[in-house]
């Protein structure tokens, strides 16, 4: 049986007057609970059918300007700075070229037709991203590119090295997988069953902006696990020579690789700043992935933090 506000008024009689947006309908009957205990329901339906009639007249109402806003939103204007594509990509290096995907390439020729590009080059490991790929390197004048700063903000290889025996690995093989299990988790959705507690948590970033604020419980949630896609953590072992470019002596080392990221925290940042910046410019269709936010720009600002 489906439960009655106290004032008696259901979705149905609201549908009857021709409410059909279920925001505006649950916004009218949060408002009626609230602000009208002391009405008859027959008042409350003709003011209800004023409102959706004639919303412009109540958006300054004490009472009834949110549910007035929602049926008939106020138009804002908005100004933006509009910007073509240079007809010819600059020149940039490119590493391993023969090895790197077509994709990839595109993106980055695209990139080097921005207004704004400096300089660009890229890497023997590039593949395709959202904008600039994975592996390209672009310098701009005095912009912001969320797209090309990535989703993933952090994703980074991390090797570790345990100066053990040769055998440490067959000996603690059960406790690795343990620890695996224990201490990180693989995939999207949940997490570890514990609270982390680290430094990152305390930075000062997480209150320079609001964006940043709000992301801070995600950040504690996620600190520690690994996401999906291509990141992992895997026990090995590694043999070094001599003067090796991590400045350790020679010799054969058990060693901890893992592939993470900065899962949804990240992705948040970036659509977040990337939305902002299609507000504030267009581009021709071609690059709206890799709109921009000048530094200087007062809401763009936040985007250093």
């Amino acid at each position: 049986m489906r439960k009655k506000n106290s004032m008696g008024i259901r979705l149905k009689d609201l549908s009857k007057l021709g409410y059909r947006d279920n925001v505006a309908r649950s916004l009218a009957v949060a408002l009626v609970n609230k602000y009208c205990k002391h009405e008859t329901k027959e008042r409350i339906l003709a003011i209800l059918g004023d409102v959706l009639g004639n919303p412009e007249i109540y958006k300054n109402n004490e009472v009834w300007s949110k549910l007035a806003e929602q049926l008939s939103p106020t138009l804002v204007e908005k100004s933006f700075t509009s910007y073509d594509l240079l007809d010819e990509p600059l020149a940039y290096k490119t590493y391993g070229s023969k090895h790197i995907e077509t994709l990839a390439k595109q993106q980055m020729n695209l990139a080097m037709r921005l207004p704004v590009t400096l300089a660009g080059a890229l890497m023997p490991d590039a593949h395709a991203g959202y904008g600039l790929p994975i592996g390209g390197v672009l310098a701009t004048d005095n912009a912001v590119i969320p797209y090309a700063v990535g989703v993933d903000i952090g994703c980074r290889m991390s090797l570790t090295l345990f100066d053990t025996g040769e055998d440490f690995l067959r000996r603690y093989s059960h406790q690795m997988k343990e620890a695996l299990k224990e201490f990180t988790h693989f995939g999207m959705d949940g997490g570890l069953p514990f609270v982390q507690e680290h430094e990152v948590l305390d930075r000062e970033e997480f209150r320079m902006t609001e964006l940043l604020r709000g992301l801070h419980g995600k950040a504690v949630r996620q600190l520690g696990s690994s996401g999906g896609g291509n990141h992992f953590v895997e026990f090995g072992r590694i043999s070094l020579q001599a003067d090796n470019v991590l400045g350790v002596p020679e010799g054969s080392y058990a060693a901890l690789l893992s592939h993470s990221g900065s899962r949804g925290l990240g992705a948040a940042i970036a659509k977040h700043y990337s939305l902002l910046a299609r507000d504030i410019l267009s581009l021709a269709p071609r690059g709206s992935a890799l709109c921009l936010v000048g530094i200087g720009y007062g809401r763009g600002a936040g985007i250093l933090a």
